[in-house]
């Protein structure tokens, strides 16, 4: 019967959601210990309890990102499995909604509010724009299709793949400043390894239109800070939309507290929702159970 840990600051919302599925052969744990087999949670909180479980054989994360567990110095002898499948619908809200925001102009329409002044200036439409996104797997799919509602068109920039029916042309290799060029909008999904960082560089964000506005909810190593900034105080873009950075929190004498153009908003793009994490747990639980191979798992060498 396995012995099950939950590492999580929700650990209980998690255990009551769990309860209700009374599933089988689960045998609760309060705390660390030796005969512990699964541990559920967060990767910063597992990365500590580590070496209190030697039997620990499964790990599943709450979190699509499992940075502080791929520490090369950490044993790696357990599945590790992320959160997928969940986080689509959120980014595309998120993601969808900061590009309104500045095709509708409604921070300058705010602003003329404020004002009292009667701005009637026409605003945009994502109609017929063109949206890049940097890594194209499933929450990159979701946000395609979600694209293709407001008729947009899509282009999409992977490793490898081209599974998603609704990216109209895919770029690969040395072909990212190919995929770059014209774009309306650039958004990186991209996860933290040792290809995708600092991916958006100087000649990358030179080889954008200066009406693009980028997109990062992917990891913010991906983005060459310095670069960055300096495109957004020449103008060199429209602007940016920061979700994730490459030191959280950001230090307060950062210099994206002060970059023009710049909107922040903290890691809260797509949060682990307790209801929908639980759906993938329960599903690999039953499939562990049964001896099966579990979904999601993280080669810890790739880092995804």
């Amino acid at each position: 019967m396995p012995k099950f840990l939950i590492l999580s600051s929700e650990a209980e919302s998690y255990r009551n959601l769990i309860e209700a599925e009374k599933l089988p052969d689960l045998n609760w744990a309060s705390a660390p210990a030796s005969d512990v087999d699964i541990v559920l949670g967060e990767p910063s909180l597992i990365k500590l309890t580590l070496d209190p479980l030697p039997a620990l054989s499964w790990v599943q994360s709450i979190w699509a990102g499992v940075e502080p567990l791929l520490d090369p110095t950490l044993r790696r002898d357990y599945i590790l499995t992320n959160a997928r499948g969940v986080f689509g619908g959120l980014m595309s809200e998120f993601v969808i909604g900061y590009m309104l925001l500045h095709e509708r102009r409604m921070l300058q329409k705010l602003e003329a509010q404020r004002n009292n002044h009667w701005d009637d200036a026409d605003t945009g439409t994502l109609r017929g724009k063109t949206l890049g996104l940097l890594g194209v797997g499933s929450i990159g799919a979701e946000l395609a299709h979600t694209a293709k509602f407001f008729g947009m068109t899509v282009r999409g920039y992977t490793r490898e793949s081209e599974t998603s029916p609704h990216v109209d042309a895919y770029y690969h290799g040395e072909n990212l400043l190919k995929f770059a060029d014209r774009l309306d909008y650039l958004v990186s999904i991209l996860p933290n390894t040792k290809d995708t960082r600092k991916i958006i560089n100087a000649d990358l964000l030179n080889a954008l239109p200066s009406h693009a506005l980028f997109i990062n909810v992917g990891r913010g190593t991906a983005v060459d800070e310095s670069a960055l900034i300096d495109a957004l105080n020449r103008n060199r873009i429209a602007g940016a939309v920061l979700d994730v950075f490459e030191k959280e929190p950001l230090p307060k004498d950062h210099p994206f507290w002060t970059t023009p153009n710049l909107l922040m908003t903290f890691h809260t793009s797509a949060p682990s929702l307790p209801e929908d994490i639980t759906k993938v747990f329960i599903e690999n639980y039953k499939l562990f159970i049964e001896g099966k191979p579990l979904k999601y798992q993280v080669d810890f060498e790739r880092g995804y």
